[in-house]
């Protein structure tokens, strides 16, 4: 029986790594995968592309991106032994559910990585889902600078000072980004976010 995972962590954890690494593992013995990354981030070269040099092209979704039906028509093509969902965080609540439903119904293992909460400590809705309904949740692990698990998005401005408002999805790297504990989270915000 297929299950849906959520590999969930702070930046800078080796989410994409961690995912290009799962897919060179089915490639190598010959599956057939299928992987998908959000359209909003076009930095890269390509599709997905971790901080280590890593990358490989994907599907992008965006909100109407039907996953069930462009997943299962691609498997009726050729069947897909997985299918790895990058920046998963910006999947809709429906294309959650459209992901459980190709390991509950077509039986397709779905590996989905994503970031838990925004630079607010907010879920982000996609992940929010995913946190409920994924058969398998693992939290992968970065390191604030203090040495403990950073579990929290900070953004900062161009100065480096910490951004506590905005909009929930804006596109960065360690330009716009850094993973922190919650203690130094919070510190760096003040009281707290902005709500």
């Amino acid at each position: 029986m297929a299950k849906l995972y959520f590999y969930y962590a702070s930046m800078n954890a080796g989410k994409s790594t961690t995912l290009l690494q799962a897919d060179f593992n089915y490639r190598e013995r010959g599956m057939a995968t299928m992987l998908w990354t959000a359209a909003l981030d076009t930095r890269a070269d390509h599709a997905i592309e971790s901080r280590i040099g890593l990358g490989a092209d994907a599907h992008r979704f965006d909100a109407d991106t039907d996953l069930w039906e462009r997943v299962t028509a691609a498997h009726r093509v050729e069947p897909l032994a997985c299918v790895l969902v990058d920046e998963a965080q910006f999947l809709t609540p429906v294309q959650a559910w459209q992901l459980a439903r190709l390991a509950d119904e077509a039986n397709i293992p779905v590996l989905c990585y994503g970031l838990r909460t925004d630079f607010q400590g907010e879920l982000f809705p996609g992940a929010g889902v995913l946190l409920g309904i994924a058969d398998s949740l693992v939290e992968l692990k970065a390191v604030c600078h203090c040495g403990r698990k950073a579990a929290m998005n900070l953004r900062v401005d161009a100065q480096g000072a910490a951004v506590k408002q905005g909009a929930q999805t804006e596109i960065g790297g360690n330009d716009r980004y850094v993973a922190l504990c919650r203690r130094h989270f919070t510190e760096a915000l003040g009281a707290g976010p902005v709500t």
